[in-house]
């Protein structure tokens, strides 16, 4: 499907952007893998990193706030994966305005710009925390959803479809739990700090992260929201995978965080269908129509909720310490004795 196609990944110096980057060159054969970041340090890596794909790679300064900068970067391109945002919850609660700049004007940017340019797809990555949203990060990125999805109502006889994926923080990511454990030990702590020892969260590898988009591309028709079906586990079982024997201490959940990392919520679950890997949830606006709905699926029952709280997959201590290995984070042996503070 990717196959002499011109791909553009806005924010695509990023985690996702480099792993999709590299899925795309070494599984496809694109015309052109566009980068469109505002970063040009991490260009320069990304293009040596990928300097043997030089032919089919393209690095285009810009920013998703500059409208017409957007709209002259998507002049013949036909997929695009919107990557790029403000993430970092503390960063957006300190400064809104950016925030909004970014993660909603942007989209509105690339709506506009996909739309006029004769884009084909259009796959936006969501996150977790636009599911009742409790900080502005997540309230940005719930709009930013609404807006890829209702842009499918704008496409009239053009070929072109808007969805999104979702899915929480991808293991090993900046400004995850792991890094952050990973610090803490490397520097010869013997305590782990945990917010609430409570607190369960799914686990998704940049590669399955990756898959998803690609379904997304091959699959939607417009207007749907792909999650992954994936595993959760407990904090408290990632700090003893991390540091087998290390005390782990409470101190408070922070402001703007959840106990639970919710995919699919009982709202939600009206328009949720469940297929083998992943679940579907589907647009309800009058534009829309049922024959849209793809083949394979099963509507979940009234009130369903996918949480990483009630999930039926749960990773023990060793296959977290396994997952952690095939990450590239190993993990250390404490001595002090195992046990919880309070």
């Amino acid at each position: 499907m990717l196959n002499q196609k011109t791909i553009l990944i806005t924010g695509g110096t990023g985690s996702f952007g480099n792993a999709f980057t590299e899925y795309v060159l070494e599984n496809y054969e694109p015309k052109k893998v566009i980068i469109y970041s505002r970063d040009e340090f991490k260009q320069f890596q990304m293009a040596n990193k990928f300097k043997k794909y030089k032919e089919k790679l393209r690095f285009f300064i810009g920013d998703v706030r500059d409208r017409e900068r957007m709209f002259r970067a998507l002049d013949g391109v036909d997929y695009v994966v919107h990557a790029a945002a403000m993430k970092q919850v503390p960063a957006c609660e300190y400064n809104p305005i950016e925030a909004v700049k970014t993660n909603i004007n942007g989209a509105m940017n690339l709506v506009d710009a996909a739309l006029d340019r004769g884009v084909k797809r259009v796959v936006a990555l969501s996150t977790d925390k636009a599911v009742n949203p409790i900080n502005l990060y997540g309230g940005t990125k719930l709009v930013s959803d609404k807006l890829f999805i209702a842009a499918n109502a704008y496409s009239g006889a053009k070929d072109v479809c808007f969805s999104v994926v979702r899915y929480g923080n991808v293991a090993g990511s900046r400004g995850s739990v792991i890094p952050f454990f990973k610090k803490i030990i490397e520097q010869g702590e013997d305590v782990l700090p945990i917010t609430d020892f409570r607190m369960t969260r799914f686990w998704i590898s940049l590669e399955e992260g990756v898959q998803l988009v690609i379904k997304a591309l091959q699959e939607a028709r417009g207007g749907e929201t792909f999650i992954s079906k994936i595993p959760s586990f407990k904090v408290t079982d990632l700090a003893q995978a991390m540091a087998p024997g290390c005390l782990q201490k409470e101190v408070g959940i922070r402001e703007g965080e959840k106990l639970h990392e919710i995919m699919v919520t009982r709202e939600d679950s009206a328009m949720a269908y469940e297929y083998e890997k992943h679940y579907i949830i589907y647009p309800h606006y009058n534009w829309w129509k049922e024959s849209s709905i793809l083949p394979g699926g099963e509507k979940v029952k009234e009130g369903f909720e996918y949480s990483s709280g009630n999930n039926g997959e749960w990773l023990s201590v060793g296959q977290i310490q396994e997952l952690l290995a095939k990450e590239g984070f190993g993990y250390s042996h404490g001595q002090c004795a195992s046990r919880a503070l309070s």
